[in-house]
């Protein structure tokens, strides 16, 4: 180790390690009934599990032993209610440790180091790469677009707490700490009520106004002052995008007015954010040539703000046209007094304009098919025998559509939404201009024909051909559908009216990739592999059709969704992959972990940026994999893959997940507005949502998703005399370096001896001697493989954070597992009694404080 790393160890260890027993004890304070009391046995019964798993008894034998040798509690309702203590008294000691890790970012990340804006400016200056830099800025942008995926266990309020705990803890202020710890005491972390969407989309567009409008903000002026000559025009270097309000796949809750309220939520947000930092303009700028221009500025933007007769009366463009008239003057007549405020402000609204962050609507493509289905029936603007045609003729019956149709004519409230979702969007553009709502996303796109279907249903809504401000945006999820990617943008791109729509749009097409739903048909292997050769195939068609292609990622949090170490990924792009910019979603628990605080966005936001523009900074990208590397890579894949696809196909995997885990109870826990599966009816793997499975995984401790099939596929590879060879791969390729690395993320976060008693179980014993044989499996050899004796050996401070959480979070797991098998042992025997109930309470109650310890699990 490092004397780096090391410093970086003992400060985590001051600033969190050492704070978070301090703090710690502050929580006997908490007004809670008998609050020391359950401190004190919550202590013991931590040592306790630690003891009964190292002796490899089940959560229902360390429970029943604890009462037994600890507490007088007795009668079951005394127990019961001393566990559900111990989970109020954890998930309030997880809020701590995050507001802890919080307060300490600066001081455990280097800031300006590897990854960051001012190694960036150090490499650039080091190779004389000034010229490939401009180049590159021209057309470069990072965009991080927020979805209301039900990841977010935290509620809104107790957000707001661990941010100002944080604040109070980087200022040393006890009194302050003590006081919040009180407030989070009393504050339910349960609601009764699931969010609505628009509940959803006003608790993101918190971090907007209180995080990324400032964080952004910071990296445009340091990249405005550092690279004068390279960053000019108005290319927005880091953009937003939004779906609450707009993602309507699945979501029976999001409506049309629905869209309409969050963009006009979005746009009042900007407007105020504005408005705020125009006052303390105000306060510098009292001299001569400045003082009435930015009076007037000032008092537009409360009109606007306050008067709902002036909501026509702003553009982006007065705002821009004041404040640069303010710079020449302070320019020409001040020596540039205060320059820097104005130059930040107006980055920011070049930046944001009038819509914050650009509102996507998503819907699936068979909505769309039945759809038009309903409007062959009860219309006259496509052909009766519309159904019977080929798909070459539906696309050409699709356009040739002359006429529209009013959605209040449809019976579907379904369907009428869709067709007016899409007239929303021209709406939208109208208040917030175009950028405020721009792209629909067509869920599991299989075909040109889904993507024509909204093209024809846009013109049905009201779009004309010639205006149609919009981008049609496939997303590709499934292993079946990344691999015929390229056959279906084949067809589009020699689709002459299609083409003429991508000239309108600057010839740019943007192609969604999902992480999520392609781990969970594929395995983690296959599904990473496959969006690689997507990417690459699909980069090499654009090229040859002279369409820009641009990549936007659906990840998810954990590894098993493409979350995990990302920028490494996008660092590890090989030069036959099309990079323009970096889009990708940042769901619920990721946007409040990686995303919090204005030095974790800033420094997370920089990696990216980083990570896009320094592979453009050389000739040819290193990382570019050779034709055997990436057949070696193939091999690996597809053993994984088989080994995965055995294993979900067995008659009793989802009905094991469902049965130990805590899946069944998802859509009790109201953390989203959406429900945990996309149609009603029997339990399948197709329709059940991939942050419910992924996140069940993640709370039996098992992350089956993040390594299953890695190990055999090993295994099989060295049997075949490749080892050698996959070392080579390893030490060379920074891809699949990457692909290892978030495995042992994944896998250091598992804890076997929690489900260990299940080996024994009648039904579910050998499905647990798979997963369990797999994990040793894999755990071995990428041990083998990075020459390490323990995994995540190379990052010790993440090592230390996931093993502090594990330790708060024990209890919690315990408590749940010995809930969900009282739970099965009451369905087999046919009880359905109040005491069920309960534990089903105490199952999801457990899932707060497990799911918020882990961070990225969901």
């Amino acid at each position: 180790m490092d004397s780096s790393t090391s410093s970086i160890l003992q400060t985590y260890n001051k600033q969190v390690g050492l704070k978070f027993q301090l703090y710690n004890s502050l929580f006997t304070a908490l007004p809670f009934h008998r609050v020391e009391r359950t401190g004190v046995l919550l202590s013991i019964f931590h040592l306790h599990c630690e003891e009964g798993f190292a002796k490899n008894q089940s959560p229902v034998d360390i429970i029943n032993t604890f009462f037994r040798q600890h507490t007088s509690d007795r009668n079951e309702q005394e127990q019961l209610d001393l566990l559900f203590r111990f989970v109020q008294y954890a998930e309030r000691q997880v809020v701590l440790f995050d507001a802890l890790e919080d307060a300490a970012f600066r001081d455990i990340h280097d800031m300006h180091g590897t990854g960051t804006l001012k190694h960036l400016q150090s490499e650039v200056l080091h190779d004389r790469s000034q010229e490939q830099l401009a180049k590159k800025l021209e057309d470069f942008s990072v965009r991080l677009v927020l979805t209301a995926h039900p990841t977010q266990f935290y509620p809104s309020e107790v957000l707001v707490i661990i941010n100002d705990l944080a604040k109070a803890i980087i200022n040393d202020n006890t009194d302050l700490v003590n006081t919040y710890l009180q407030q989070l005491g009393k504050t339910p972390f349960f609601k009764n009520q699931k969010p609505t969407p628009y509940d959803e989309a006003t608790n993101l567009i918190w971090y907007l106004e209180n995080v990324f409008y400032f964080a952004a903000g910071h990296i445009l002026s340091y990249l405005k002052d550092q690279f004068p000559h390279e960053v000019y025009g108005r290319n927005p270097l880091v953009r937003f995008g939004f779906w609450p309000g707009g993602d309507r796949d699945g979501n029976p809750f999001v409506k049309a007015d629905t869209t309409l309220k969050v963009a006009k939520a979005l746009q009042g947000a900007i407007i105020k954010s504005y408005y705020t930092d125009v006052r303390k303009l105000k306060r510098r700028l009292t001299f001569k040539g400045v003082a009435h221009v930015i009076q007037s500025l000032e008092e537009k933007l409360y009109k606007h703000l306050f008067l709902p007769d002036y909501q026509n009366g702003l553009s982006k463009g007065e705002i821009i046209q004041a404040l640069e008239e303010i710079r020449h003057t302070l320019i020409e007549q001040h020596n540039g007094l205060f320059q820097n405020m104005v130059e930040n402000l107006l980055s920011k609204v070049e930046l944001f304009g009038l819509f914050f962050a650009s509102l996507d609507i998503r819907q699936d493509s068979s909505v769309h098919a039945e759809l038009l289905e309903t409007l062959v029936a009860q219309t006259d603007v496509l052909p009766g025998h519309f159904p019977q045609l080929s798909e070459q003729e539906k696309i050409a019956a699709l356009l040739k559509i002359q006429s529209t149709v009013d959605p209040a004519t449809l019976d579907n409230e379904l369907f009428r939404d869709t067709l007016t979702s899409m007239a929303v969007m021209k709406t939208i553009q109208q208040q917030n201009g175009e950028e405020g709502c721009h792209r629909y996303i067509i869920s599991h796109t299989t075909s040109a024909l889904d993507v024509m279907s909204v093209y024809g249903l846009l013109l049905i809504s009201g779009w004309q051909r010639e205006e149609m401000k919009v981008d049609i945006v496939p997303l590709f999820e499934t292993i079946d559908d990344l691999r015929n990617a390229g056959d279906v943008m084949k067809a589009l791109y020699e689709n002459e009216d299609y083409r003429k729509h991508l000239e309108r749009r600057n010839n740019t097409q943007t192609i969604m990739l999902g992480f999520s739903d392609g781990t969970k048909d594929g395995g983690y292997l296959m599904a990473n592999w496959s969006i690689y050769k997507a990417k690459e195939a699909l980069s090499q068609l654009s090229k040859q059709y002279e369409v820009q292609v641009i990549f936007f990622d659906g990840r998810g949090g954990p590894p098993a969704r493409g979350g995990g170490r990302t920028h490494q990924f996008y660092a590890s792009m090989g030069q036959n992959i099309a990079n323009k910019e970096i889009q990708l979603t940042i769901q619920g628990q990721t946007i409040s972990s990686n995303f919090g605080t204005i030095d974790a966005a800033q420094f997370n936001i920089e990696q990216l940026m980083h990570a896009g523009i320094s592979n453009a900074l050389t000739t040819t990208r290193a990382n570019t994999m050779t034709a055997e590397e990436e057949a070696l890579l193939q091999r690996l894949a597809n053993e994984s893959y088989d080994a995965y696809n055995t294993l979900k196909n067995l008659p009793n995997f989802l009905e094991y997940l469902n049965s130990v885990s805590p899946l069944r109870y998802y859509g009790e826990a109201n953390i989203g507005s959406r429900p945990s599966k996309r149609k009603p009816g029997k339990l399948n793997l197709n329709d059940l949502r991939a942050v419910p499975y992924v996140g069940s995984w993640s709370q039996l401790k098992q992350n089956l998703p993040g390594y299953y099939g890695v190990g055999t596929a090993f295994q099989k590879l060295e049997a075949a005399g490749q080892w050698e060879a996959l070392q080579q791969l390893y030490q060379r390729s920074l891809f699949f370096k990457t692909l290892m690395d978030n495995c042992e993320m994944a896998m250091s976060k598992c804890f076997f001896p929690l489900t260990a008693f299940l080996a024994d179980h009648p039904q579910y014993g050998d499905l647990w001697k798979m997963f369990y044989e797999e994990f040793e499996r894999t755990h071995a050899y990428i041990l083998r493989l990075s020459d390490t004796q323990s995994l995540m050996e190379d990052k010790p401070v993440n090592r230390l954070s996931i093993q502090m959480r594990q330790r708060i979070e024990l209890p919690l797991l315990t408590i749940q597992q010995y809930a969900l098998t009282k739970i099965r042992e009451m369905d087999e025997q046919g009880m359905d009694t109040p005491q069920k109930k309960v534990f089903e309470k105490l199952v999801v109650r457990c899932s707060f404080g497990i799911i918020n310890a882990e961070r990225n699990s969901a």
